[in-house]
């Protein structure tokens, strides 16, 4: 038996659109510099507070940082709905959690920096809720790169993290991974470089979802 964990935006849908205008949104509304689209796609899979504050140069939330991330959650909707902004699933992952869904040797989970809301929105706009048994957030656990959203999702299926794999395009995924003592793969299409994942402790990263195939066994 094996547990697989993944994240969420960049891995399983394409959300950075979404994510930036809602960001630009935010800080306009604090007088606050715009962010450029690369400085939104690096703090993609941090919790949003910690986001935020990065975004600023800063390493800890302050409590105007945590006024902006409730700002930003009473507008996320607002933006998706106005837009008719999409979180389409990336080329190739729908094939993939179709084939490994059903398998009774493996165990599926999700860890990301979304809300519970907004995990249990993919999940259920995609029809992967039937398949995805373990789930941590932004709104359960300390962000990415604590190892804890991996750690409690072990706990809830009685799985070690030796036997566990995280998948993920960021490098706080890669690291969390590590810190738990899961193994990590990384993937390219994500919101992170090849090189940046390898060097965040990746053990291999793939350029298609269907590759994924090979390291679960």
């Amino acid at each position: 038996m094996k547990l697989v964990l993944f994240d969420c935006d960049g891995t399983l849908i394409d959300s950075a659109g979404l994510i930036h205008e809602t960001m630009s949104r935010t800080f306009a509304q604090f007088a606050k510099p715009e962010p450029t689209f690369a400085d939104t796609k690096a703090i993609i899979g941090l919790t949003l507070d910690i986001a935020i504050a990065r975004m600023q140069g800063k390493e800890h939330a302050d409590g105007e940082d945590v006024e902006m991330m409730a700002y930003y959650k009473s507008l996320f909707a607002v933006v998706r709905k106005d837009l008719d902004f999409k979180e389409p699933l990336f080329p190739g992952i729908r094939e993939l959690i179709d084939e490994i869904g059903p398998r009774d040797s493996l165990l599926i989970g999700a860890v990301t920096g979304k809300s519970r809301r907004g995990l249990n929105l993919v999940m259920e706009t995609h029809g992967f809720d039937r398949y995805f048994v373990v789930g941590r957030t932004a709104d359960d656990c300390p962000s990415k790169p604590h190892p804890a959203m991996v750690t409690e999702c072990c706990d809830e299926t009685g799985m070690k993290p030796a036997d566990t794999l995280v998948i993920g395009d960021a490098i706080y995924d890669m690291q969390m991974a590590k810190a738990a003592g899961a193994k990590a793969l990384g993937v390219s299409w994500g919101y992170a470089s090849v090189d940046e994942l390898k060097q965040a402790g990746a053990d291999a990263v793939v350029h298609h979802p269907s590759e994924i195939l090979a390291h679960i066994g």
